[in-house]
């Protein structure tokens, strides 16, 4: 099995150029994966990390429903936003300048055949990440992602995750909302859930800005201790 996991960091990148070179990565592996099953080979299947940030981009996973956008196109053109309908898992979701997306591309049978546990790694590694800064984030019973004051009127939501997976390969992820202008998550029901807020790493410290890089380094390091893995930096080519 390889545990090998090549990360890059995209800066500030469009999520629709993104979202080709993830299908890139991740058909890369499936065929990897049909040669060896048709050909009896023994190839070995990369896996691939990447980090970005995002221009303001609404985007609905498959199963999620139009009416939890509030707004239309037109409207979200006026505030510099776009929309993506894409195939991940999940409902509608907000992503831009100030949150920490991480799209984990990984062969999971190199690590383990479980996509619940899988979900459940990625939300332990950001709630390892959160415990560092002094807060006590947990997950909600039936909603996937990162929650804090679970159970109490103000429980509001920092991490949102969807992801989508074939042949036990693995695409989309998580967002974490470290610097986040809550604002433009009024222009929608966040993940379908009515009732929720939502909150950022900075509003909860009481501050005007958190370092994400180095929010950056106690992920990468959370990520590699729960999936036993060995990160392999990159310089970002997209």
């Amino acid at each position: 099995m390889n545990k090998k996991v090549f990360y890059k960091d995209l800066g500030l990148s469009d999520y629709k150029e993104t979202w080709d070179n993830q299908e890139f990565l991740f058909q890369e592996i499936i065929d990897i994966k049909i040669k060896n099953r048709r050909e009896g080979t023994s190839l070995e299947t990369p896996n691939h990390l990447l980090f970005v940030e995002h221009p303001h981009v609404y985007t609905l996973g498959k199963s999620g429903d139009i009416q939890n956008l509030l707004v239309n196109e037109e409207e979200l053109a006026k505030k510099g936003a776009k929309f993506y309908k894409i195939n991940r898992g999940g409902d509608i979701t907000y992503h831009g300048p100030g949150q920490i997306v991480g799209y984990p591309i990984l062969d999971l049978d190199n690590f383990f055949t479980d996509i619940h546990k899988y979900l459940r790694l990625l939300e332990e590694m950001v709630i390892l990440t959160l415990s560092e800064y002094g807060l006590k984030a947990e997950r909600s019973e039936g909603e996937t992602g990162v929650w804090l004051d679970v159970g109490k009127p103000f429980a509001r939501k920092i991490c949102a995750m969807g992801v989508r997976a074939s042949r036990w390969v693995t695409m989309h992820g998580f967002a974490l909302n470290i610097n986040a202008d809550l604002g433009y998550f009024d222009l929608m029901i966040p993940c379908g859930i009515k009732g929720k807020a939502v909150t950022s790493l900075n509003v909860e410290l009481g501050k005007s800005q958190v370092d994400v890089e180095e929010v950056k380094q106690k992920l990468l390091r959370n990520f590699e201790k729960l999936f036993e893995a060995e990160l392999i930096k990159q310089k970002a080519t997209v």
